[in-house]
């Protein structure tokens, strides 16, 4: 299985939150909310779910919930990179920290990390899904590993988004694993331009359709994607939405 990284936050420089006070105070909100917390260990497709107990400013230490699975503990402990990623009032929160040590709290054993320097904040907007048109489709050439047979395979979008793409693999190539990786992947923008990035499968629906064929619906997150590209993705964002609202506006 090739490797994830780290929900590239290294593409989101603009939502960062750098400010020690905001910071702290959007991991105690996140922690009084008891909203669940995806930990994921760099390099693997191991992800598991915690939430934050405690966040102690004067130590600078923020208290996370175990993994029920003891094995995933000792793999959460000697990995030396975690990232994390979780919601607050609809907004996505990321978020990543070099290591994980073992504590206690109200004496029972839970996890510890230092209190981020930043963290990255995505407002809906920034991940907003817009349908790519369905009479003149949007492909994405996705280049197969040897064990799906080599040489690439061209699928149509059904939505794209700052944050990735959704996929419609009615051939069944790509297979439904989650957190796969696919990199080199070409997405050909109509009067925008060809973005190339790594794509990671984050979910995947099977589908009947109404003529009883079916499909599949594979969620993808970008992973590397370039500044310059990911400004290009949100150019046709607002391409389609202008787009739609002529035509809203020509039935009106």
């Amino acid at each position: 299985m090739q490797s994830t990284n780290d929900f590239s936050l290294e593409n989101w420089h603009d939502y960062e939150i750098g400010s020690r006070r905001e910071v702290i105070s959007l991991l105690r909100n996140i922690g009084e909310k008891n909203q669940l917390i995806r930990m994921l260990i760099h390099g693997e497709a191991d992800v598991c779910v915690t939430s934050i107990l405690e966040v102690d400013a004067d130590t600078n230490t923020l208290i996370l919930d175990r993994s029920i699975n003891n094995d995933q503990n000792l793999r959460i402990l000697a990995a030396k990179r975690i990232s994390f990623e979780t919601t607050l009032d609809k907004i996505r929160i990321l978020f990543a920290s070099d290591g994980v040590t073992e504590t206690e709290f109200e004496q029972r054993p839970a996890l510890q990390i230092a209190v981020p320097a930043t963290l990255v904040r995505l407002q809906r907007r920034e991940f907003y899904r817009m349908p790519t048109p369905v009479s003149n489709p949007v492909r994405v050439i996705v280049p197969l590993p040897e064990e799906l047979g080599g040489g690439s395979t061209v699928l149509p979008l059904a939505d794209i988004s700052c944050g990735g793409i959704a996929i419609l693999d009615n051939k069944f190539i790509l297979g439904n694993t989650i957190g796969v990786n696919y990199p080199g992947c070409r997405i050909d923008l109509p009067d925008i331009g060809t973005v190339m990035t790594t794509l990671q499968v984050r979910n995947s629906l099977d589908l009947t359709l109404l003529n009883n064929k079916a499909n599949r619906r594979l969620g993808c997150h970008f992973i590397d994607i370039s500044r310059v590209d990911l400004a290009m993705v949100q150019r046709y964002i607002t391409k389609l939405e202008r787009e739609r609202n002529a035509r809203i506006a020509g039935l009106s």
